[in-house]
């Protein structure tokens, strides 16, 4: 998330002491010309020269065309790539505040022609607008931009564009030309820019694409071969119940009722603003105003779905009544300024967080919630703004999701999926993700490459489950590939982030990368998937890990939720500031129960194994079925079923993948099959009263090298699992393992020692003070879920 992935815990916006808070605009138009889409992936970054101390040191660009063309035109792109402070892209950095463009047929432009001279006067910022200069039919092999005065960029001077291009008889011809520059501060490395090629869905912002949109009548969604229980799951102890009973903490001192509802009141003009915040708490309360009541209501709203807690829900009624009594006449209910929609992420990450929000509340028997968001959509939907949402806000792409999950809700309509299909469906995007392109994810041409690229995938499979048009699933099935073989940790945390260049299995551990997030919308997407096609247990088999080693790993016991799922040295400080991990971390926590089990028209799916009970009807009868078990810490597991009258369903038992062996199953007693790793046991039978199901998961230890950039010379790093769960090795931030005598690295697990009285704790034979333990069990002390062994055995 714009800020949130990583920057407004890495990078602080504090005001200097004693001095106001900065104060900021926040109404920006919407272009009325061509205005350049942002560009922070680093294949699309814009050129900068080398800073010059002065504004009035000279500097050019050279561009050769490689022969002689009469130039139509030349089309100068600014710069759309770095951030400024309150998080919004800085069109127009380092445009030339005086310059002059001319063609030759020199090379040492001995003889230049100028097609336009702009150094008398200061020339006006154009921000993102592309600027055109025609050139009345001039001849040259060579064009120069020579830039005679310079912007001041935050203490330096220098020139920063994002493209040059240059056309003759109607044809562009500068693309991939040699580009030169002055000796002085010319910028060798980033030179290439300035003819690279356009992005594959162009340069600008505006996206209207009405043959996108296809008629209601056309649509074959397809069926889904389980559903997610929306009720009926009581857990029964165990870490899931831990967890929640934590988040409702968590939801209940955070905030109150009036903090959430502050800015929705200050925009009706109910209350007086209050004084502007300072740093994180005026990026999160302020610039993205109205997340705090969407956070608040995702994780009170999905818990209240399995826990009565009657505290939570009075207040979950109160947001909600409150949002309803500033409504506006047209249906509006955003906390933000309607004409403010286009500030920081508000017009994306704002709108989805709210829309979520309201989602589960209604979800939890709030119907009111429900009635507030079709009255906003309907006006959404017809808004003036839509064309410019995806690329000209910040991070559009994550606001896809409000209106994709709205239509699956029961105030949902066909026009929620079509104005998805016309303002923000990218065909060159499917078709990249479709064909398993690399660059599609890293490398995402119109905003910072990132783990919330998958909030925009979370859309594509709404639109092929609402749809059936299979171009959808295809691209979602090459994304989720994508990220699983490219950017995910051996624990399952994804490993990409804004800011930071993440190439394919890079897997940096010295960066910031794993935010809880991002793991929540891989759990989401992932759980999309499984409806799908059930018997893939890989799906399953991704939830359980975003669950317990990021979501866990990264719940404080009460007091918030930690940011990032650091690998190494020391996990952070949970916070509770309304940050885009704990907005995500306690809407996943109050989902936990959705997803130990799954309702197929002709049974059940046991997909984790929690101590829990769910009832469902089957054939007219009420069954239900009761996990005992106390797993992780033991392997084994009882199912009872209850039926009030014999009753015949298949319960399907999942074998994970992750099993060291096949898993034999009885029932009754009796073995009734033995199910093989990465699949689902089928037992079909007529149920009655009483009957049960006994396994024992074959658990173990397994090891996994790791490949990434951050490697020890002479050693080797490894992540070590026990089944799902990622083990830390605790007791120093970089550990170094010694190895027995005539062992390879790969035999480093027959040197662990389960822990007497200390289930899924291991002591390391030959490392005396190092123990390794789950990752979502570590608090703070200092670890290493990477420890480096020799190469080889040294004696």
């Amino acid at each position: 998330m714009g800020i949130g992935a990583g920057l407004a815990v890495s990078r602080r916006l504090r005001a200097d002491s004693g001095t106001a808070a900065e104060t900021v605009d926040e109404r920006i138009a919407v272009p009325t010309s061509e205005w350049m889409a942002a560009t922070p992936a680093s294949a699309y970054r814009a050129y900068r020269s080398k800073p010059a101390k002065a504004a009035d040191a000279a500097t050019w660009i050279q561009v050769d065309l490689g022969a002689n063309y009469t130039i139509d035109h030349v089309k100068i792109y600014p710069a759309n790539e770095k951030l400024q402070p309150r998080d919004m892209h800085f069109a127009g950095e380092g445009f030339p505040v005086r310059f002059k463009l001319e063609a030759s047929r020199h090379a040492d432009f001995s003889s230049p022609t100028v097609i336009a001279d702009h150094t008398g006067a200061d020339y006006l910022n154009p921000k993102g607008r592309i600027e055109q200069y025609s050139s009345d039919g001039v001849e040259g092999r060579y064009v120069r931009l020579t830039a005679t005065r310079l912007m001041n960029v935050e203490g330096s001077y220098y020139l920063a564009l994002g493209k040059m291009e240059i056309y003759s008889g109607g044809k562009e011809v500068a693309t991939l030309q040699p580009v030169t520059a002055d000796a002085a501060y010319g910028n060798d490395d980033d030179i290439a820019q300035v003819t690279r090629p356009a992005r594959p869905g162009g340069e600008t912002v505006f996206m209207d694409h009405p043959a996108n949109v296809t008629p209601e009548s056309s649509w074959k969604p397809p069926i889904h071969k389980v559903r997610v229980p929306r009720a009926g799951v009581t857990l029964e102890g165990g870490i899931f119940q831990t967890a929640m009973e934590d988040n409702i903490r968590y939801l209940l001192n955070s905030y109150t009722v009036d903090d959430l509802l502050r800015q929705f009141r200050e925009r009706a003009g109910r209350v007086k603003p209050a004084e502007h915040y300072e740093g994180d708490v005026q990026f999160w309360e302020e610039d993205l105003a109205g997340s705090n009541a969407g956070r608040f209501l995702m994780g009170a709203g999905n818990t209240l779905r399995w826990i009565d807690h009657p505290e939570l829900r009075r207040r979950l009624d109160a947001v909600v009544d409150g949002i309803a009594e500033c409504r506006q006449p047209n249906g509006y209910i955003m906390a933000f300024p309607e004409d403010t929609i286009f500030f920081s992420e508000r017009g994306a990450y704002t709108r989805a967080w709210l829309t979520h929000g309201l989602i589960e509340a209604g979800y939890a028997g709030n119907q009111k919630a429900f009635e507030l968001l079709r009255g906003n959509y309907d006006r959404f939907n017809d808004a003036s703004y839509l064309p410019y949402l995806l690329r000209f806000s910040v991070q559009g792409g994550q606001g896809m999701i409000a209106s994709t999950r709205l239509y699956f809700t029961p105030a949902g309509k066909p026009a929620d999926i079509q104005v998805i299909q016309r303002h923000f469906q990218e065909n060159y995007w499917m078709e990249q993700l479709a064909a398993r392109e690399e660059a599609a994810i890293w490398q995402y041409p119109y905003d910072r490459p990132h783990c919330y690229l998958l909030t925009n995938l979370e859309a594509y499979m709404d639109l092929y489950l609402a749809t059936g048009d299979a171009r959808y699933l295809r691209a979602v099935e090459g994304a989720w590939d994508l990220y699983h073989d490219k950017w995910e940790n051996p624990g399952g945390s994804i490993s990409i982030i804004e800011y930071v260049v993440c190439p394919p299995q890079s897997y940096r551990l010295k960066a910031e990368l794993e935010e809880l997030c991002g793991n929540a919308f891989w759990t989401f997407l992932s759980q999309r998937l499984h409806m799908l096609d059930p018997d893939e247990e890989k799906y399953v088999t991704e939830i359980e890990k975003s669950i317990y080693n990021v979501a866990l790993a990264n719940l404080g016991r009460g007091d918030g939720f930690r940011y990032h799922a650091l690998l190494t040295h020391r996990k952070e400080k949970p916070t509770h500031l309304n940050s885009c991990c704990e907005g995500q971390g306690t809407r996943l926590v109050g989902s936990l129960p959705e997803h130990i089990y799954s309702l197929a028209a002709d049974g059940l799916y046991v997909n984790l194994y929690e101590p829990s009970t769910i009832k469902w009807t089957q054939n007219g009868e009420t069954l239900s079925l009761q996990t005992i078990t106390r797993f992780p810490f033991e392997p084994n597991v009882r199912l009872r079923v209850s039926a009030g009258r014999p009753t015949q369903a298949k319960i399907r038992i999942r074998v994970p993948s992750w099993a060291s062996g096949e898993m034999a199953i009885q029932i009754n007693g009796t073995l009734a099959t033995t199910g093989k790793p990465a699949s689902y046991a089928t037992l079909d039978r007529t149920w009655s009263e009483g009957d049960t199901i006994d396994f024992a998961l074959p658990i173990g230890l397994s090891l996994v090298r790791y490949t990434g950039v951050d490697q020890i010379p002479e050693h080797e790093r490894y992540a070590v699992c026990y089944g799902p769960f990622l083990l830390a090795a605790v007791g120093a931030a970089e550990v170094r393992l010694r190895l027995e005598e005539g062992r390879e690295p790969r035999e480093l697990p027959q040197q662990l020692k389960p822990t007497a009285g200390q289930p899924l704790h291991f002591t390391v034979e030959l490392n005396p003070g190092v123990e390794f333990m789950p990752y979502w069990q570590v608090q703070q002390e200092p670890f290493n879920c990477f420890p480096a062994v020799p190469s080889r055995t040294l004696s």
